[in-house]
């Protein structure tokens, strides 16, 4: 479901929480002039900050969240690059893992062998491309997340695309990207398939719109 409480929309779809933000305050501001001056990416290419609640989910080996290089934008603009906060620590899983990396370690490919620098710190973020500098999709970006065991994991993310964006408009934020969403959404695919129809904190949603969440 999705409801309206002050400048916050919420949006409930087990496993997650989210809350995107809708107004641009002063504190949002100060925020995003710094994240342009550390990433050195354009605010205007950017899309508001999507923040997002884990809870405890089920561990099992096989049990990652995977997410593609897919446009997350409603104009069909290249994803760029993805920058993740995090707001809590999680004592274990929550990891961002990148199978297709070219260090093959298991540090950046197993749960159980990730370092303590994937581990979510409060205060921490990771910063990654989706694209080379031509421009094409880097298939190294291709990325899982392990499921969160303990505690519950806080996250903002944002996406910065390669043209500018406009931030706000709900025209551009509640649109579906595939012209089977209205289908897709009748047989109850919002509910058996959130991550792809409705979204995660590293992926919009195809199919916002039919899923009644903006």
């Amino acid at each position: 479901m999705c409801a309206d409480r002050g400048s916050v929309r919420y949006v409930d779809a087990k496993p997650l929480l989210r809350c995107l933000s809708v107004l641009q305050d002063n504190v949002i501001t100060r925020i995003e002039e710094r994240v342009a001056a550390w990433t050195l990416l354009p605010s205007d290419n950017g899309q508001s900050l999507q923040v997002t609640q884990y809870g405890v989910e089920e561990h099992t080996a096989q049990n990652l969240s995977y997410f593609s290089n897919q446009s997350l934008s409603t104009s069909n603009e290249a994803l760029v690059a993805t920058l993740v906060f995090y707001l809590s620590n999680v004592t274990h899983g929550g990891q961002i893992l990148f199978p297709n990396s070219e260090d093959k370690s298991k540090i950046w490919t197993d749960c159980t062998k990730s370092s303590e620098i994937l581990r979510p710190i409060k205060g921490n973020a990771i910063l990654f491309f989706n694209l080379h500098l031509n421009t094409s999709p880097d298939p190294s970006s291709f990325h899982s997340r392990c499921p969160v065991q303990e505690p519950e994991m806080w996250v903002a993310t944002k996406f910065f695309f390669l043209r500018p964006t406009i931030a706000g408009s709900s025209s551009e934020e509640c649109s579906d990207e595939d012209d089977n969403c209205p289908a897709w959404a009748t047989s109850g695919e919002c509910e058996k398939n959130p991550v792809y129809m409705i979204g995660s904190d590293d992926y919009f949603g195809t199919c916002r719109k039919s899923c009644k969440v903006c």
